[in-house]
């Protein structure tokens, strides 16, 4: 991450128009009980959305593909119904760097009212060192396993 390139006051929009199958009745097709629900943008994939507008806001600051963000924190209010059909514009602002951690202001709206609000918490990672961690943890690997704190 090059240094001092990102800066609080960066903002980015992403407008997404919601299809059908990012519904609730789509969510988990294993979760037979999502598919009763109304036809509207289910919240996983707003968090989704909200995600990639994050992504795309930092991505040119970054050494990337070398250089991802991960999502560490989401705290976000979904107050309103959006059905298919409908845009949603994310506004994202990024409003705290603190090394490799990135807190974002997020809002959202489908032309109709706020849909959420909220903050989300990104970290800049090693894409390939993340990776390996990864792996070794899948296969019950050393670097997986954490030792416990010093008192």
């Amino acid at each position: 991450m090059p240094a001092g390139s990102l800066r609080t006051g960066l903002r980015h929009e992403l407008r997404y128009l919601v299809p059908s199958g990012r519904t609730v009745p789509h969510l988990l097709p294993e979760a037979p009980e999502f598919a009763p629900m109304p036809e509207v943008l289910a919240t996983g994939y707003l968090v989704g959305i909200v995600e990639w507008a994050c992504m795309l806001l930092v991505k040119p600051y970054l050494d990337w593909p070398e250089e991802q963000t991960v999502g560490v924190h989401v705290d976000l209010s979904h107050q309103a119904a959006t059905p298919p059909g409908l845009t949603v514009a994310v506004a994202v602002e990024l409003v705290s760097v603190q090394g490799r951690r990135l807190v974002f202001a997020v809002g959202a709206d489908d032309g109709v009212e706020t849909v959420a609000q909220g903050r989300h918490e990104r970290a800049v990672i090693r894409t390939a060192r993340f990776a390996a961690r990864a792996a070794d943890k899948a296969t019950g690997g050393a670097a997986s396993r954490r030792l416990p704190e010093r008192e």
